[in-house]
């Protein structure tokens, strides 16, 4: 019969192919470890490593990890559903989310979601649209919430809300680039957004793999243009701030927009930045939850995803 702890103990030899360094990471000696492995091979009568340093796999032992793998997602899925059929009012939920986004979204979501299940156990993960992708495909996290469409195949969507990128421009821009003609250019981007008539002003852009970059480059694509690109950073609040005092053009959610008080409306507008609905299909796109199809949804993930539905439906 398998024993899942044998299973879990090879894996992460397989992984780390070094007896050390792996029952480091498992807490446990290297004498317990070695014999974990040694039963495993005994089971199944074959060889798992080649004993040369580093280890490295047999060809047994390369097929028994893609299977490893395999069975032990099979059996955490198991127990999900398992505790779902039981109750759901105890568990854990892991989302993926960008810094900025989970900065708006996550006060709106998380005090109703506890309220109502105060024994689900959240956990959050951050990153761009690159690496959550990354972390939803190897199962580290249940659901990611970003832009669709999602360039991964085995994930199925669940739209939220609409969103559109706008395009930021503060009046130093207009001052430097387009003297005694600012209010003209000003008319003609509220008319049409189309930003071949600031081809030869300077960009400020988050940096590649965060879905608002990606937007951006398709944009310059469609418009023929290679930006000035002046500066790039992995934070959008701070292209913003950098925006605001007159370095450049950016891009920027509406939603953050939108989901501010009066106050930092006020704000914004008194540090001179204009914001411009871009005349591109790119930048009109669908906020969305992304999990996994392949993998167990469970009850207390199917609420997450109602209740944020729901209370950004309200709030957006």
């Amino acid at each position: 019969m398998i024993n899942f702890l044998n299973l879990e103990y090879f894996l992460a030899v397989a992984e780390e192919l070094n007896i050390t360094r792996a029952a480091k990471q498992l807490f446990i000696s290297q004498q317990s470890l070695s014999s974990h492995i040694s039963n495993l091979e005994k089971e199944f009568d074959v060889q798992l490593f080649h004993r040369t340093m580093p280890l490295t796999l047999t060809y047994a032992g390369r097929a028994l990890k893609i299977r490893a793998k395999e069975l032990l997602d099979l059996k955490d899925e198991t127990y999900r559903e398992l505790a779902d059929i039981k109750d759901f009012t105890t568990g854990q939920i892991s989302i993926g989310i960008s810094h900025t986004r989970g900065r708006f979204l996550l006060p709106i979501i998380l005090p109703a979601y506890q309220e109502k299940f105060p024994n689900i156990e959240l956990n959050l993960i951050e990153g761009n649209s690159s690496e959550l992708t990354h972390s939803l495909i190897h199962g580290d996290i249940d659901l990611m919430i970003d832009l669709l469409p999602f360039k991964v195949e085995n994930v199925e969507t669940v739209p939220i809300c609409e969103e559109e990128i706008l395009l930021v421009v503060p009046d130093q821009i207009f001052d430097r680039y387009f003297p005694g003609n600012q209010a003209e250019i000003k008319k003609e981007l509220e008319a049409n957004a189309d930003i071949t008539l600031l081809k030869n002003c300077p960009y400020l852009l988050i940096n590649k793999g965060n879905r608002i970059r990606t937007i951006a480059d398709e944009i310059f694509e469609d418009a023929q243009l290679t930006p000035s690109i002046l500066l790039e950073t992995e934070n959008i609040e701070t292209v913003l701030a950098l925006t605001a005092k007159g370095m450049g053009i950016t891009f920027y959610p509406r939603m953050f927009i939108s989901g501010n008080s009066e106050t930092e409306g006020r704000i914004m507008k008194k540090m001179g930045l204009n914001f411009y609905s871009l005349n591109y299909t790119r930048s009109h796109g669908v906020l969305a939850f992304g999990c996994h199809k392949d993998r167990y949804l469970s009850q207390a993930t199917k609420e997450f995803i109602r209740i944020s539905k729901e209370h950004i439906s309200l709030n957006v």
